[in-house]
Formats: C-alpha cells, sequence, structure tokens
C-alpha cells in the first residue's frame, strides 16, 4: 500500500469520527449525563419479600370455597382481602371483601336503610354484620357460608332467623326486589332461596364475573350523582320498575 492510500484511508476515517460526533450532539446523547440502570432486588429483600407473603398465604387462604366460588378467608382486618368498612348514611360498619363485591353490597345496605327500616336506630345492637369466620361454617354448600369469604352480609342476625319468613311487609318486599334488580342479579336476596333467610344478600356471581365490574362502576358513578343511587327512594310500585325486578327473582 502507497503513501498516497494510507493518508487517504486515514483522512476518511477521521471524517467519520467527526460525522458520528455531530449526529450524536444533535440528539443530545452526549450532553445528557449518563443514567445508572435501575439495581435489581438484593436476593436478601428479595427473599424476605416472598417469606412475608407466603407467611400471609398461610395465615389468611384457606384454599376453601363458599357457596358461590370465593375463597374463604381465617381473619378480617389483617392484610387480606377482607376489610371493615364503614357504611355511609347508616353510622354502621361491616367486613366485607375489598372492591367491587364492597361496592354493590354496601348499595344495598344504604338502600335497605334508607328505604326498608332503619338500621343501627337508638344504639340497635347487632344490626348488621358481614365476615364470620370459616371454622364457624358447618355447610358450604348454604348460602351463608359466603360470609367467610367476605361476599355476604346479613341484615338482623337476630331478627330474620334462616327457615322464616314473613318478616317484611309486600310494599318492602317490592323494594328489596328493586334493590336487588339495581345489581342486575349479581346480589341474591336469602328470601327468595327455598330456604328462605330474609337477612341474607349474598354475591350470586362467580371470581372473574364481568357483571360484578359493570355493575359496580354503575353504582360508582350513581354515588358521583346527585339524585341518583341508595337515597334517591324512586317508586317501586311503577310498573316499569315491578318488571324489571321480576327478572332477578
Amino acid at each position: 500500500m502507497n503513501t498516497t492510500e494510507i493518508t487517504r484511508r486515514r483522512a476518511l476515517a477521521a471524517g467519520a469520527a467527526v460525522t458520528g460526533a455531530v449526529a450524536l450532539a444533535s440528539t443530545g446523547v452526549l450532553a445528557t449525563p449518563a443514567v445508572a440502570a435501575p439495581q435489581p432486588l438484593r436476593d436478601d429483600k428479595l427473599k424476605a419479600a416472598l417469606q412475608r407473603a407466603q407467611a400471609r398465604n398461610r395465615r389468611l387462604l384457606t384454599g376453601r370455597s363458599s357457596a358461590n366460588r370465593w375463597e374463604m378467608q381465617n381473619a378480617a382486618d389483617d392484610g387480606g382481602d377482607i376489610v371493615t368498612r364503614r357504611i355511609p348514611g347508616t353510622g354502621l360498619g361491616v367486613a366485607v371483601r375489598m372492591g367491587d363485591t364492597e361496592t354493590v353490597l354496601t348499595h344495598v345496605i344504604r338502600r335497605f336503610h334508607y328505604e326498608v327500616d332503619q338500621l343501627g336506630l337508638n344504639h340497635e345492637p347487632n344490626a348488621l354484620t358481614g365476615w364470620v369466620a370459616p371454622s364457624g361454617v358447618h355447610d358450604s354448600s348454604l348460602p351463608e357460608s359466603n360470609r367467610a369469604s367476605g361476599t355476604a352480609i346479613v341484615i338482623r342476625p337476630g331478627s330474620y332467623p334462616p327457615g322464616a319468613r314473613g318478616a317484611f311487609t309486600p310494599v318492602q318486599q317490592l323494594t328489596i326486589r328493586d334493590v336487588i334488580a339495581d345489581t342486575e342479579g349479581t346480589v341474591r336476596w336469602g328470601g327468595d332461596d327455598r330456604r328462605p333467610y330474609e337477612g341474607l344478600f349474598y354475591l350470586a356471581v362467580r371470581p372473574g364475573d364481568t357483571r360484578l365490574a359493570r355493575v359496580a362502576a354503575k353504582i360508582r358513578a350513581w354515588n358521583d350523582t346527585p339524585g341518583v343511587g341508595a337515597g334517591a327512594v324512586p317508586d317501586v310500585t311503577a310498573l316499569s320498575r315491578r318488571r324489571r325486578a321480576a327478572q332477578y327473582r
């Protein structure tokens, strides 16, 4: 290779280097300080997090399903999915499953309180109950077992015992069925079961059913809109509402 060829190649290489530098400068890459890549969790921190999660599952999960196929939990207010929530407008609280289940059951309780019979008046004891320990469930095929999965509530458990009918007037029953129609059948009233339990209201859909999320979203929208939802007190005797309610018996 002669001297002229070597000089030409060096010039081309130098030019390419300058061109590359200009291109990088134009994109701001050269002017931007290097940012360290996020560091992965150290093994001991990851191990500790996994151990905590495993301990939580051992403490709370049962591997048993209630009648509606939601998993029972061993405790409420202990880091799991079941927590005690205050029910707006009632002064009461109840332990239920968080999220969409909580939204629809809270709607049921509020409408019952406003339109059927006020709960908790004059320091009424035991006006409302929700979650119960799975150890107290003797027959997981019965609808009341759904309480152990945080998907059911009982209004006045001492007043409306299982197996008894006739606790509510015809107009009160119309209102209850109108409430169930609000939930589009995702909640069932125990008074309509073959073995009645008129104080019981429970989730009637299985985990993953898209109807639950849709109904919960509808109820949340009502809660944000004055004049609709719980507290609006509709005319439940209207033919259109009675026809709607009849779909969910």
